[in-house]
């Protein structure tokens, strides 16, 4: 069936709404935002599981929900203590929006999420697929919602064979999640779509056994469920070798740098350095660096740590030097904010996960006993 052929008669719509419905009752899992019929709650979840996956993101909205128990509480907490609170969940735009959103609403909606969706999709970091989760599971409106479980589950119960990531296709995908929401039921029914996708019609080794709409799936039936959703072959990922300073002050404090709010990583603090050139020693990386970002010259005194890292698009190896000043004092030459901060106080300042498990391994060196105290 193609992309612009319609794809379920009303008997089918009838059957999966009834047969999802009644599945989702006994099977959802239990999560901490469906305990909540709070729309900040809900918002929240929605935010995280943009980017992340279930399991992972549990115990993060968790932890989010202790430091901001509302919306409130989070328009008014400083960013700094928001990334913290963010920290290892990666995709940080997504903590800067809800930052940003949660002030906006305070100001401008009385504190309150709105429940429509073009003033939802105003709102730093709410696209189609959030607003229409909001809205359907927090203020029972007929959204379909399109994320990567559902368009998984339509183009396998349609046979969509058209790539499922174009314009084209999506636009069909969401006509089809539109029709068949449940008016009566909208929010059950789209976390049936995505819950059905997440524990039974998997990327991998589907439970076509256990699904309740195996009866009518295309691609069951044309034994080709493996074949969809059909998907774009990726690019090769590249990879960076990158070099950083641990450079230490004479009260023993280290330097480091928040990132501009705007972009990767944007807002979280880092150890200064940079990407390697071409044919470029590490070391001679790490100092170029500092002569470059800060007006300084430094003296590297020996390697910390290789370790590698992956980012959606891209690779690196962070290459960490214990390094120190031979002349000059640093200065952001980017504007950006400099800090000197003892080791003990680096957990109040939320950083990239690479850069974390490096104050892991300086705290591990400070702690470990010298050759005097054995």
């Amino acid at each position: 069936m193609s992309a612009r052929a319609p794809a379920f008669s009303d008997s089918d719509i009838r059957f999966y709404r009834k047969r999802l419905l009644a599945w989702y009752a006994h099977h959802a899992r239990d999560l901490p935002w469906r305990k909540s019929d709070d729309p900040y709650h809900i918002w929240v979840s929605e935010i995280m599981l943009q980017q992340t996956r279930v399991d992972q993101a549990q115990p993060y909205f968790e932890r989010f929900m202790a430091a901001f128990p509302t919306l409130q509480d989070l328009a008014e907490a400083d960013l700094d203590n928001v990334l913290v609170a963010w920290e290892g969940l990666g995709y940080y735009s997504r903590a800067r929006n809800l930052h940003k959103a949660a002030k906006r609403i305070a100001e401008s909606h009385a504190g309150r999420l709105p429940d429509d969706y073009e003033a939802l999709r105003a709102l730093p970091g709410i696209g189609p697929y959030t607003a229409a989760a909001v809205l359907s599971i927090a203020f029972s409106q007929p959204y379909g919602v399109l994320d990567g479980n559902v368009i998984r589950v339509l183009t396998r119960l349609a046979c969509i064979s058209d790539e499922a990531s174009s314009t084209k296709t999506k636009r069909v995908l969401q006509k089809l999640s539109d029709d068949l929401v449940a008016p009566d039921a909208p929010g059950a029914f789209n976390q049936a779509m995505m819950e059905l996708g997440a524990t039974v019609c998997t990327p991998q080794n589907p439970r076509c056994d256990v699904c309740p709409v195996l009866k009518r799936c295309g691609a069951r039936a044309t034994d080709k469920v493996a074949f969809f959703p059909v998907l774009k072959k990726k690019d090769p990922v590249p990879h960076y070798d990158i070099a950083v300073g641990i450079l230490e002050n004479e009260t023993g404090e280290l330097l480091i740098q928040r990132r501009p709010e705007e972009g990767l990583l944007g807002g979280l603090w880092e150890f200064p350095g940079g990407k390697r050139e071409s044919d470029e020693p590490l070391h001679a990386t790490c100092v170029r660096e500092f002569r470059e970002e800060f007006g300084v010259e430094v003296i590297i005194d020996r390697p910390v740590m290789t370790l590698s890292h992956a980012y959606s698009h891209f690779k690196i190896t962070l290459h960490a030097f214990k390094c120190r000043i031979r002349s000059g004092i640093p200065s952001s030459r980017s504007n950006l904010s400099l800090r000197w901060v003892a080791i003990d106080a680096l957990n109040a300042f939320a950083f990239p996960r690479a850069n974390r498990k490096l104050i892991d391994r300086l705290i591990e060196e400070r702690q470990a006993p010298s050759l005097f105290d054995l």
